[in-house]
């Protein structure tokens, strides 16, 4: 009975003094990605919203476009620094981090659409207040898409760029997402596991072979921006993580992209995985969305053909 209870007592001390190690590895890992900084911000660039703060930035004057980023490991309104300047030569523009994001606050909460829904109809009522032109990108397109049903008095046109596919956005938490999301956001073993997916070997080969067109058109300063945001925040950058890879954030747009009245064009890449099936699910929905294709330029046209984004942005703007 003793060589028993000694057994357990040596096992607790074990286990103790792992979880101590790796919560160590943790913070080295969390401190050594912020150390080139290239996500700076000061405290009068934030929107103090009941969830968290939420980094924004301003620029330009004219009719008002709110920027949105996509979702991927380690997004954030980075995404739009070749563009905003541009655009803010006609425009009023904003882009943001949103909450679990980049420079925002990352709550330790389950991340739903909805969440984001109302975000996005909070800052535009209470930062842009007035209706407002949107450019996003990815998985986010199904954001302003709820959004414009929640509140149809925030938004006007509407740009998606390379959108999810309905059909994916259907599938909801199984338990073994359930299971999933419950590991990574198991303290200290979890967040290891999280540190060990979004290393900065797997974000670059993310860019290199789905994201870009051309893999040598990705640079070393934008693979260090996106392994620098995964990770700021610490333990909970990991909670928007596990709520999107675990289905959390997934919701049926079909019936909203129905009903949109909101002028809504498409943009996709012209290597951009599935991209004519996945128009093509928007466009039997609503046959008034127009759609064009951006020349070499894969899943980010805005980072990787600039002149033809931006080419194809103007013409619609000014319709």
């Amino acid at each position: 009975m003793k060589e028993h209870n000694r057994k357990i007592i040596t096992l607790a001390a074990l286990t103790t003094i792992a979880a101590g190690i790796i919560h160590v590895a943790n913070r080295c890992i969390a401190a050594s990605s912020q150390i080139k900084n290239l996500l700076p911000a000061t405290e009068n660039q934030y929107y103090d919203w009941r969830f968290g703060k939420v980094f924004y930035t301003k620029r330009g004057s004219g009719s008002p476009i709110l920027l949105i980023h996509d979702t991927i490991t380690g997004s954030s309104g980075y995404e739009w620094s070749l563009t905003a300047d541009r655009l803010a030569e006609e425009h009023t523009v904003y882009t943001i981090d949103l909450l679990g994001c980049g420079r925002s606050d990352k709550p330790g909460i389950t991340y739903t659409n909805f969440l984001f829904v109302q975000l996005l109809c909070d800052f535009t009522k209470n930062v842009i207040k007035e209706k407002t032109d949107v450019i996003a990108c990815g998985f986010s397109c199904s954001f302003i898409t709820m959004a414009c049903r929640y509140d149809n008095t925030c938004f006007n046109k509407i740009i998606f760029v390379n959108p999810p596919s309905i059909n994916s956005l259907k599938q909801y938490p199984s338990e073994k997402n359930k299971l999933f999301k419950y590991l990574i956001e198991f303290p200290v073993f979890g967040t290891l596991i999280y540190h060990m997916i979004v290393s900065r070997e797997t974000i670059s080969n993310l860019f290199i072979d789905n994201l870009y067109f051309n893999p040598f058109h990705v640079d070393d300063r934008t693979i260090d921006v996106y392994y620098e945001s995964a990770h700021k925040g610490g333990y909970y950058a990991k909670y928007m993580y596990s709520s999107q890879k675990s289905k959390y954030m997934n919701i049926d747009i079909s019936k909203s992209i129905q009903e949109m009245d909101n002028s809504i064009y498409i943009l996709t890449g012209e290597a951009e995985y599935k991209r004519e099936s996945i128009v093509d699910e928007y466009m039997q929905l609503n046959q008034s969305i127009e759609t064009s294709v951006i020349e070499k330029s894969k899943h980010f046209p805005h980072m990787e053909n600039v002149s033809g984004f931006l080419n194809a942005v103007s013409d619609y703007l000014i319709q």
